[in-house]
């Protein structure tokens, strides 16, 4: 039996395009100036302790990729798991702007009270905090390990947090480009708007963004390093220029590569000192690419944030009201 397609009788959804024909502003959109440079701060510590420094409000995007407690380091053994994880999820929290966003990438193969895993962090979410559930992202991807035990995974889940439903989204930096045939054939469509259609597609939730191979140019030694594709992609719709993104699971120091590449400001924190080597290998990588950025290297909180008003001041720009000093 045909199930019908309601998505172009969504009101929300209706609503925006009257607003974008209309040129009126949504509740979340933000005004920003590009930044002439960015500020980068790197701190080998636990999470724990840099999340207590920093101050309610202050972070427009928290991009993380946490321990899955798989032991294949100290820095991935932890004792139980959604213990030690509801205590950053909470300072997450508290640390976030009302129109920020959280991403969080993990998986759902719950063994025990040891195994990380995203189920038991949006059981945590829904039910003891305050914490809203956007979107759950597939990124598929056709190179992984081989099994014997079970069907071979082939892909990984990311969870889309946020406080309010003021979060910023911009859906027009991470669209794609129709094929022309594919165009013509949109812009027939008397459902769609046609500036839109012309923008490129919604890339939707299920991602096809290969894993790094071994042999690939990116790789700067970290056993869990992320594509730059699906970071930026990720950082380009979830955040704008000039923005602060933190990442205390820093790890290979691919978030802040592309902060740097896209004009955002970055708080970098892994308790690893190896991170300091991976994150330099990125930044030696970034500077032989047409994407490198001016950016100033911070060597503690208080010069960042400093820094960050300064700019703001000294270009007349907007001051957003969810950037606090120290």
């Amino acid at each position: 039996m045909a199930i019908h397609n309601k998505s172009h009788n969504n009101s929300g959804l209706m609503a925006m395009n009257r607003m974008n024909k209309d040129n009126m502003k949504h509740k979340s959109s933000v005004d920003f100036v590009i930044p002439d440079y960015t500020n980068c701060i790197l701190l080998n510590r636990d999470c724990l302790e840099i999340l207590s420094m920093l101050p309610d409000d202050s972070i427009n995007l928290i991009l993380i990729d946490p321990p899955y407690n798989l032991d294949l380091a100290s820095w991935d053994t932890y004792e139980n798991y959604m213990d030690w994880a509801k205590m950053w999820l909470n300072e997450a929290y508290r640390v976030l702007s009302p129109k920020g966003n959280m991403i969080i990438f993990g998986g759902t193969q719950f063994q025990d009270v040891r195994s990380g895993d995203l189920i038991e962090i949006i059981h945590y979410c829904r039910h003891y905090t305050k914490w809203r559930l956007v979107n759950t992202i597939i990124w598929y991807y056709k190179n992984g390990m081989s099994a014997h035990r079970y069907f071979a995974n082939r892909h990984e889940e990311i969870i889309w947090l946020t406080k309010t439903d003021k979060y910023y989204f911009d859906l027009d930096s991470v669209r794609v480009p129709y094929s022309p045939k594919e165009l013509e054939l949109a812009l027939k469509d008397k459902r769609l708007v046609p500036e839109n259609v012309k923008k490129g597609k919604n890339p939707t939730n299920v991602w096809e963004i290969g894993r790094l191979n071994g042999n690939s140019l990116e790789r700067v030694g970290h056993p869990t390093q992320k594509p730059l594709e699906i970071i930026r992609r990720l950082i380009r719709a979830l955040s704008y220029p000039d923005s602060i993104v933190l990442d205390f699971f820093s790890g290979s120091g691919t978030t802040g590569r592309v902060c740097i590449e896209e004009k955002r400001n970055c708080i970098l924190c892994d308790k690893d000192p190896e991170s300091q080597q991976y994150f330099k290998k990125h930044i030696a990588n970034m500077q032989n690419t047409n994407l490198a950025q001016p950016f100033s290297f911070k060597n503690n909180l208080e010069n960042f944030f400093e820094d960050i008003t300064k700019k703001q001041c000294e270009k007349s720009a907007i001051i957003y009201p969810e950037r606090l000093m120290l």
